[in-house]
């Protein structure tokens, strides 16, 4: 097949209402049928992905980083969301999505849609990627493949580096069956004892090793399981090895945090993260070819029903592909490149000329196209800049090294009033953000954990600077987190301004957050839960009124997600007007676009590429006199009701003019990395017209730098 090619997946759907017209009955915008299932929606999004890997435009390498991630993906989502429905059998939860489907259906349909997508990408990777990576001079081989001198090789290393590691475990009357942690991978083995007894025993792959051991650096490499498997004798010494298959499971890793019963939340999810590796199996993978006399012991210990269990074609774990790309292959990567500063923060000389840039102009970064080099700048000239007083911050995903981090550290070393807020319960990172909690609560920076029952999800750097006998307070606001990693490889896009309206209300959030506060009111931000929800609704009810007015009116709004019913309703109600909408999702969608009545002039596009899309951003045309929101929040029940989140305006005219007219113009023209959702809940690639140029958004973008806001228009 040629990948490049327009393709859509046959998918079982509701019954959509797509015979119904606008001279019809009022429509009940209630109807489930009106609705995509959000896990179903998510499991779509995932297939984008596994479709990236088979796409031969992308470098080899980059092809199979796709298929790695595609597997991760899937992990996250039997641990959380699978693990959720799970949760809400026991619970004997009745309550059903927006789309009616109940958790018993959403199940069936998960291992239903999930099943074949896993095969599929078993396939590619053996029939495909193996073959082309051979081509290449990467091997990859079974054991079955090596020559005499390669196993006398192996055999030394698993003497030497392997063998110390290993723990046999035994399955017998004095020694039961042992705990499986969350994605280890692991053997099952039948031995023969001298007196003929077969017996059962787990042998654990380490993750202290790497999992793809090289015989030639760069060239050659064999599983580990397999070097571990080939080996087994000499861990079952006097014991005949007659069999070894690998499995691996996942478990139920989604935390519950009593807050109001917790004296100390930094212990309290401490423990939880011990806690997270005993969660319920919720999946069990086993080597195709594993035989049920070893399957049957494994669901009856690690209590998993017969629908939980996934044969597949190995290697299991397949986001272990990610370490190839570190092979020195440069031909078989996306071309490196140098992201651009804008031209008002280069040549800084002192950490003063950052402040006097800002106050001239407000400046925006769109990583990772623009380096994340300026907001290290901006904290790092905050921490030793005399005049400046304090420094506030949110901190929800950082990473293992952050040097926002250190830069913090500085600041209270050079005695600033440093307070941040460090979200512990973002999850999968909680580790990470305990370890940076404290070891900023040890230099005497004021860290706090947020609002009781709710994350802190908004990206918000305040800094209080004294200036011409009074105080100037500078804000650093943005889509993504302060993570110079993630930075480099996630669309995000940052506002550096000094605002005053905008300053006023950065110092009203943080009170809120660090303090006691009622507070209701903003002059300029969007503040979730207190005022966004109403205030996006409020938004796009202008645009309704516009639109019946017969002035201009017109949605455009990028995002991760778009989940929440009421928000999906009032859409449907602009649609319904006549309001042109064009929708940028990259990943979950539960809104049907083009059906109608309802929804005929909703569009959504989602885009799939070399970078994660991230940023999110909200526009209405209000009329001809636009309106551009941006910020951390997609538009979820989660993001609007149980988090803190921020939306905020662009008042600069050059800088909205660059986002509708670069950023998301280049979006909606793009069909490289494009895809379509139709009202059946399925995505068809976009393709170029006979007479239209090819465009890729995130190439244009690489071309272009965003120049602080002030880059140069998308010309289709």
């Amino acid at each position: 097949m040629d990948n490049a090619e327009s393709s859509s997946v046959a998918v079982v759907a509701p019954d959509v209402p797509a015979a119904r017209s606008l001279s019809s009955a009022p429509v009940d915008l209630e109807d489930p049928a009106l609705y995509i299932n959000r896990e179903l929606s998510w499991i779509e999004f995932n297939r984008r992905v596994l479709e990236e890997s088979k796409d031969d435009r992308h470098p080899l390498l980059e092809r199979v980083k796709f298929l790695a991630i595609f597997d991760s993906n899937l992990d996250e989502f039997f641990m959380i969301r699978v693990s959720g429905l799970k949760d809400q059998i026991a619970a004997g939860v009745t309550n059903t999505p927006p789309d009616g489907m109940s958790p018993v259906q959403q199940l069936e349909q998960i291992r239903a849609r999930v099943l074949p997508l896993i095969l599929e990408q078993r396939r590619y990777w053996h029939e495909e990627i193996v073959p082309a990576l051979r081509a290449a001079d990467i091997h990859i081989l079974d054991y079955s493949q090596l020559q005499a001198g390669d196993c006398d090789v192996l055999h030394e290393y698993f003497k030497n580096e392997i063998f110390p590691v290993l723990t046999p475990l035994a399955v017998d009357p004095g020694r039961p069956f042992p705990h499986i942690s969350n994605l280890s991978l692991n053997l099952a083995v039948t031995v023969r004892s001298p007196r003929g007894e077969k017996r059962f025993a787990r042998v654990k792959v380490p993750t202290s090793l790497p999992r793809l051991v090289p015989l030639e650096a760069g060239r050659r490499f064999v599983w580990l399981e397999d070097v571990i498997a080939g080996n087994l004798g000499t861990l079952f010494p006097g014991f005949d090895v007659i069999e070894a298959y690998a499995f691996r499971i996942t478990r139920d890793t989604d935390m519950e945090i009593q807050e109001d019963e917790a004296s100390d939340l930094l212990e309290t999810i401490e423990q939880s993260l011990r806690q997270r590796h005993f969660g319920p199996a919720v999946r069990l993978e086993v080597d195709a070819g594993m035989p049920e006399h070893l399957i049957r012991p494994l669901v009856e210990n690690l209590e998993v029903a017969a629908e939980d269990v996934y044969p597949l074609q190995r290697p299991l774990g397949m986001s272990s592909l990610m370490a190839l790309m570190e092979i020195n292959r440069p031909d078989l990567k996306d071309t490196p490149f140098v992201p651009a500063v804008p031209p008002q923060l280069r040549d800084l000389k002192t950490a003063g000329d950052i402040f006097a840039a800002i106050r001239r102009q407000d400046i925006l970064l769109h990583h990772p196209y623009d380096s994340f080099g300026p907001v290290l700048d901006f904290i790092r000239a905050a921490a030793i800049d005399p005049d400046v007083l304090a420094i506030k911050q949110t901190l929800y995903r950082v990473g293992s090294n952050a040097p926002v981090v250190r830069a913090l550290l500085d600041a209270q070393r050079n005695e600033k009033q440093v307070a941040v807020l460090v979200e512990l319960k973002a999850r999968f990172d909680e580790e990470s953000n305990i370890n940076w909690a404290r070891a900023l609560e040890a230099e005497g920076v004021h860290v706090v954990y947020g609002l009781v029952g709710l994350k802190t999800h908004a990206k918000v750097t305040l800094v209080v600077r004294k200036e011409g006998g009074g105080l100037r307070r500078y804000l650093h606001l943005s889509t993504g987190n302060y993570n110079a990693v993630t930075a480099g490889i996630y669309t995000d896009i940052g506002l550096l301004t000094c605002d005053e309206e905008l300053g006023a209300d950065a110092t009203d959030l943080f009170n809120t957050l660090t303090g006691y506060s009622t507070q209701t009111y903003y002059r300029s931000l969007l503040v979730a839960p207190v005022t966004m929800r109403d205030r996006l609704e409020a938004l796009i009810e202008r645009e309704i009124a516009h639109k019946l007015a017969g002035r201009p009116s017109r949605l455009l709004f990028k995002m991760n997600a778009l989940v929440d019913e009421r928000l999906i309703r009032s859409l449907y109600q602009a649609s319904q007007v006549g309001v042109e909408i064009d929708l940028l999702v990259r990943g979950i969608c539960c809104l049907r676009p083009g059906v109608p009545g309802v929804s005929e002039s909703i569009r959504v596009t989602s885009v799939v590429g070399r970078f994660l899309e991230h940023s999110r951003i909200y526009y209405f045309e209000n009329g001809g006199n636009a309106e551009i929101y941006l910020g951390s929040a997609d538009l979820m029940p989660r993001n609007l009701d149980r988090r803190v989140e921020t939306l905020f305006p662009i008042k600069d005219a050059r800088i909205r003019s660059y986002i509708r007219n670069s950023v998301v113009e280049v979006e909606l023209h793009n069909n490289q990395r494009a895809r379509e959702l139709t009202s059946d809940g399925t995505y068809v690639r976009r393709q170029p017209g006979e007479d239209e140029p090819a465009v890729c958004s995130q190439q244009w973008l690489l071309a272009h730098p965003s120049l602080g806001g002030r880059g140069a228009p998308f010309r289709a």
